[in-house]
């Protein structure tokens, strides 16, 4: 498991004792059946105690997965015979210490027998059930614990957590400790994440990892580290074709930059993205979109009409252009998608439309922030270009933003409707800009079958952002409507 050695820092440590908790239903098994199944392909002898579940629900359990558990040795651990009958059950000569001492006499009996490189023992609830106490349990995992180590054994211990959630037990006996997770929002399918709690004399991933139970396996998606990933490139200027939105600029906009757009619904903000998109493709480069509000088929179709065949982009692999459902995708997935096309396809442009859609997939806004300021970073220090949507609430006056991440991004593009000649027009401008100087004008743009085009700075009017402005000057230049 790929993921999984990452936040652990390279894997599990040969010959120790590994604890594996989380509620029913988090992946416990899969994730177990997964590090016998790894053992087995490498050559390793490998063998599944289950105290639990039965020999043909794990390989039921396999084979929906396209697993062959052939490798695999399996040791069902049922309870005596005698214990079915109704007669011993009430005898008081049978009590727990008899049943406990049986059940790791049979758990010895079976490894000496398999003598196996790889061990999961699922579950300890049964074993702290039947210990009764503190104690007995502390004691009888300490046992099993220096047994294994003897053998030089590697052994992950399954704790589904029904007994007793807050006993720490197992915790300051084995060598590692990992907890997953399992949430459940107001809306969407369910999430899973996992956490290292503990893991002696390694360094790890601190923090939540998200994961998911696909078909296949558990694919765990380690939190993404902005800091891990700096590379050298040249942070040349990136122009477009237009000279108007140049001179908006400043003369373009740097690679390696972030690029923030914002405006209310229907001023155009896909479109400009659109435009940076071509022009990263005129370019040489491959760019990739992540469109969050918009069905991706219906994008395509309206690009078409502006004169951009996005189809033919992706058939040449010169565009990623990916439909991401946030009700169905966990922020780290999406990061995970993210550095694939940038590291993978060599993507240098992402666009992310839109924030709002983006933000249904956080628990809050401040995950938000800390995730896009992550994400952001990645990508800067990878040499890609980004380019974020906001849509505002409202459509001319005050506006509001769902979430303001203005103070992340190195530029800011404003959008705006505005009314003149009784006509609803728009205007951009540029309100931000770190990396140099930009102009401070609003200018008028349309957009229409050739795509953006852009006017004169609209210097007669006061109050353009406002929505309803006022005329200043002598003559108003304004975009005249196509004939």
């Amino acid at each position: 498991m790929s993921g999984l050695d990452d936040v652990l820092c390279g894997g599990l440590v040969r010959g120790r004792i590994f604890l594996l908790e989380g509620s029913p239903g988090t992946g416990k098994t899969t994730i177990a059946t997964q590090f016998l199944l790894e053992g087995a392909a490498a050559g390793e002898r490998v063998l599944y105690i289950t105290l639990s579940e039965t020999e043909d629900e794990l390989r039921a359990t396999g084979a929906s997965h396209g697993w062959s558990l052939d490798g695999v040795e399996i040791y069902e651990l049922v309870p005596p015979e005698n214990l079915l009958d109704e007669n011993q059950q009430q005898s008081l000569l049978y009590s727990s210490d008899l049943e406990l001492g049986e059940t790791t006499k049979r758990i010895f009996e079976a490894v000496e027998r398999a003598k196996p490189d790889r061990v999961v023992l699922d579950s300890l609830s049964e074993i702290r059930l039947l210990a009764q106490s503190s104690l007995r349990y502390r004691r009888q995992v300490l046992a099993l614990k220096h047994y294994f180590a003897r053998q030089q054994i590697t052994v992950l211990l399954l704790d589904d957590l029904t007994s007793d959630a807050h006993d720490k037990t197992v915790h300051s006996v084995a060598h590692g400790v990992v907890r997953l997770e399992e949430l459940a929002p107001d809306y969407g399918s369910d999430r899973r994440r996992l956490r290292v709690i503990k893991y002696r004399g390694r360094r790890f991933r601190g923090g939540f990892h998200d994961l998911a139970i696909e078909t296949g396996g558990v694919r765990v998606f380690p939190r993404l580290v902005s800091a891990e990933h700096r590379t050298r490139f040249s942070r040349d200027v990136l122009s477009s074709p237009s000279a108007e939105l140049n001179a908006l600029l400043g003369g373009g906009v740097q690679r390696g930059s972030s690029v923030l757009i914002l405006g209310p619904a229907g001023t155009g903000k896909s479109i400009l993205t659109l435009t940076f998109i071509a022009t990263a493709i005129a370019r040489g480069e491959i760019a990739a979109m992540f469109v969050f509000d918009e069905e991706r088929s219906l994008l395509i179709d309206r690009a078409k009409g502006l004169g951009l065949d996005l189809q033919a982009m992706i058939d040449k692999n010169l565009l990623v252009l990916e439909q991401v459902d946030a009700a169905e995708l966990a922020p780290g997935q999406f990061s995970e998608r993210v550095r694939h096309c940038v590291e993978v396809h060599g993507a240098r442009t992402v666009v992310l439309d839109s924030l709002n859609g983006y933000q249904a997939a956080m628990p809050g806004e401040s995950a938000l922030i800390l995730h896009m300021h992550e994400l952001l970073q990645y990508l800067n220090r990878q040499g890609a270009t980004t380019f974020l949507t906001v849509a505002q609430h409202g459509l001319v006056g005050d506006m509001r933003s769902p979430v303001d991440v203005t103070y992340l991004a190195d530029t800011v593009i404003l959008l705006r409707y505005f009314e003149a000649r009784g006509r609803v027009r728009r205007a951009i401008s540029v309100v931000k800009k770190r990396n140099g100087a930009h102009e401070d004008s609003i200018r008028e743009y349309r957009i229409d079958g050739g795509g953006v085009t852009l006017g004169q700075p609209l210097t007669d009017f006061q109050g353009v952002l406002r929505g309803v402005p006022t005329w200043v000057g002598k003559g108003p230049d304004l975009l005249e409507p196509d004939a």
